[in-house]
C-alpha cells in the first residue's frame, strides 16, 4: 500500500515566480520517487501563475481554516507524514494532526527564517546593523516554537541553521539542512547556453511583493543603475518579477536604459540573454533562486553579501560580492567589461552548482532520515520535552480559540 503525504500549503506554488515554488515542486518530487501518494491542501485560493499540481498526480484539496471540516478530512487521508509549508501553517493545522493522526510524522519547511528576513528588514528600515535585539522578536517565537513542535524543520541555509542551533539552542536533532536539490544534468551547461559575445545587457528579477526584491529595484533606480549607466551609457537593464504594481511600472524608463518588464514566463530565456545579473540585495534571508538560476545559465552574478549568503560555502562566488554602491557599481561594470573573468565566473558558477546543490548530494540523506524517524517516532519525540510542552500549550489554547470562531462563524 503506497504510504501518504499530507502537503499542507501556505500558497499554491509558483515556481516561475518566487524560490519557495521551486522548492515545493523539489520536495513533492522527493516524495513521489519514494512512491508517497501526495495530497496538496491549501486555504488559498489558486492563483494565475500557480503550478498544475495535478499534471504530476498530485491531489489537490481545498481547506478551511477555523474548521472541523480539516479534521473529518484528515482522519479520512491518515496521512503517514505532514508537511507543513512554513510556520504559519503549522500553527493553523499543527493541533488538529496532532489530535487526529497524532502517528503522522510532522516535517516543517521553514522556507526561510522569517523572524530573520524581518528582524534584518527592520534593522535596515532602522538604519542599524542586524544584531540579536532584532531576532529575539515576537515573530521568532511563533516560529521556532514552530520548529520545536515539529518532529524535523527543514532548513534551506547553512547560516540559518547555525543561527538556530548557535543563537537559539535548538537541538540539531530536530533540524535538516535540505538546500535546493539541482539535478545532475542541470547542473551542467545546457546546449543553449549562451557565449559572453552572442549576450548583452544586464538582469535583474523577482517577485515584487517581496519586500527584499522591491527594495532592490528601487536601489537599482536611485543609486546603482545611474552609476552603472555612466560608465556603459548604451547597455540597459531589464527587470522581470510576477506582481510589478504601478508604482514600478512608472519607473519604466526607456532613456535611461530602466526596463520594467513584469512576469516571465521562462526565467532561464531571459538570464540566458543577459550578461550580468544585479542581486544587490540589502535585506532578506534563505537562498536566492535567482542565483540557481543564473548559475544554470551561465550568467554571472553581482550581488550583494545578504545575497550571496548560504550560497556559497567555502567555495568562490560566480561573480562579485560587494556592498558598498560606488564599489558594487564599479566592479559590476568591469564584469561586464572582461571577458576572461566573465568566462571563469560562468564556469565556476556550474562547479558551485555541482558541488553544493546536485540533488544526490542531499536527498538521498534526507530520506534516509525520515524513514529513519519513521521507525523511531516515539523515541524521538521523547527526547524533544520543549516541543511536547509547546505543543500542550497550543492544543489547551488555539484548539479552544479556532473552535470559538468556528462556533462564531457558524451564526453570522
Amino acid at each position: 500500500m503506497q504510504p501518504t503525504l499530507l502537503v499542507i500549503g501556505f500558497v499554491y506554488p509558483e515556481p516561475n515566480s518566487s524560490a519557495a515554488g521551486t522548492r515545493m515542486l523539489q520536495l513533492i518530487e522527493a516524495f513521489q520517487e519514494q512512491d508517497y501518494n501526495i495530497t496538496f491542501a491549501t486555504t488559498c485560493k489558486k492563483s494565475e501563475n500557480a503550478f498544475d499540481l495535478e499534471s504530476l498526480g498530485v491531489n489537490v484539496v481545498e481547506i478551511v481554516l477555523n474548521h472541523s471540516s480539516f479534521d473529518v478530512f484528515i482522519k479520512s487521508l491518515n496521512p503517514a507524514i505532514v508537511l507543513f509549508d512554513r510556520f504559519m501553517t503549522e500553527e493553523q493545522f499543527g493541533w488538529r494532526v496532532s489530535e487526529h493522526c497524532p502517528d503522522a510524522l510532522r516535517i516543517l519547511d521553514t522556507e526561510d527564517l522569517h523572524f530573520l528576513r524581518k528582524g534584518r528588514q527592520k534593522a535596515f528600515n532602522s538604519n542599524q546593523e542586524t544584531d540579536i535585539s532584532f531576532l529575539k522578536s515576537d515573530i521568532a517565537k511563533r516560529e521556532i516554537a514552530s520548529i520545536y513542535r515539529s518532529d524535523l524543520a527543514l532548513v534551506i541555509s547553512e547560516t540559518e541553521y547555525k543561527i538556530l542551533i548557535e543563537t537559539f539552542k535548538i537541538d540539531s536533532a530536530i533540524l535538516w539542512y535540505l538546500p535546493f536539490m539541482i539535478p545532475s544534468q542541470n547542473c551542467e551547461p545546457r546546449l543553449d547556453c549562451k557565449a559572453y559575445s552572442e549576450r548583452y545587457d544586464f538582469v535583474s528579477i523577482g517577485n515584487f511583493l517581496h519586500p527584499p526584491n522591491s527594495d532592490v529595484v528601487r536601489y537599482l533606480k536611485k543609486d546603482i543603475w545611474p552609476r552603472i549607466r555612466k560608465s556603459l551609457p548604451e547597455t540597459k537593464l531589464h527587470i522581470y518579477g510576477a506582481y510589478d504594481t504601478p508604482v514600478f511600472k512608472e519607473m519604466h524608463n526607456e532613456k535611461e536604459g530602466f526596463l520594467i518588464h513584469g512576469f516571465v514566463e521562462d526565467a532561464f530565456e531571459v538570464l540566458n540573454s543577459a550578461k550580468v545579473l544585479l542581486a544587490p540585495l540589502r535585506f532578506g534571508a534563505g537562498l536566492k533562486g535567482k542565483l540557481i538560476q543564473a548559475m544554470q545559465t551561465g550568467t554571472p552574478c553581482a550581488m550583494s553579501s545578504v545575497a550571496a549568503e548560504g550560497m556559497f560555502g567555502a567555495m568562490d562566488p560566480n561573480g562579485i560580492v560587494e556592498d558598498t554602491v560606488d564599489v558594487f557599481a564599479a566592479r559590476a561594470v568591469a564584469l561586464y567589461s572582461k571577458l576572461p573573468e566573465w568566462e571563469a565566473f560562468q564556469v565556476q558558477g556550474f562547479s558551485v552548482l555541482k558541488n553544493r546543490f546536485e540533488k544526490e548530494l542531499h536527498q538521498t540523506n534526507f530520506i534516509n532520515q525520515v524513514n529513519t524517524l519513521l521507525e523511531t517516532l516515539d523515541a524521538h519525540r521523547s527526547q524533544n520535552f520543549i516541543g511536547q510542552m509547546l505543543s500542550h500549550h497550543q492544543m489547551q489554547s488555539t484548539k479552544y480559540m479556532a473552535r470559538w470562531i468556528e462556533a462564531k462563524n457558524a451564526k453570522l
